[in-house]
């Protein structure tokens, strides 16, 4: 059989000192999907200033649209855990989004089309250690204060 090298998506790479693990094919094919295949690059996936509620203006007319990205999206962040809290942010309004929300996810896109080379890097020779985190940030949800 051999060793892996793709499989639902994820492209693994083995080499003697760790396994290198991306998804850069679904990730071109995600910002061809939504038109973003040659755009201009952001240096990180989410506006810290831009603070995201139910109420914004400008409802899309294809939220289909939004809830196809933002599932696109979800499923990127098992190799690229930069992109998991602006995505968690975005995933709130797959109910009613707005343009405002899809310029938001949008931007994630943007990220991603500058970082195509990120993956997750499981080292053979370090320690490794799980350690976890979480922070219960109520103030920065505007809808449930």
């Amino acid at each position: 059989m051999g060793l892996l090298h793709y499989f639902l998506g994820l492209e693994v790479h083995q080499a003697e000192d760790g396994i290198f693990i991306s998804q850069r094919k679904y990730t071109n094919d995600l910002l061809s999907k939504f038109g973003m295949l040659n755009c201009k690059s952001a240096t990180t996936p989410m506006n810290i200033n831009e603070k995201l509620q139910q109420e914004d203006k400008g409802e899309m007319e294809n939220a289909k649209r939004f809830r196809s990205l933002v599932g696109g999206l979800i499923y990127l962040t098992h190799t690229r855990p930069d992109i998991a809290f602006p995505v968690s942010v975005i995933s709130k309004f797959m109910q009613q989004p707005s343009t405002v929300h899809y310029g938001a996810a949008k931007r994630v896109l943007r990220y991603i089309a500058g970082t195509l080379e990120y993956g997750i890097w499981y080292s053979k020779t370090s320690n490794f250690r799980l350690c976890g985190f979480t922070d219960s940030d109520w103030a920065s949800s505007l809808d449930d204060r």
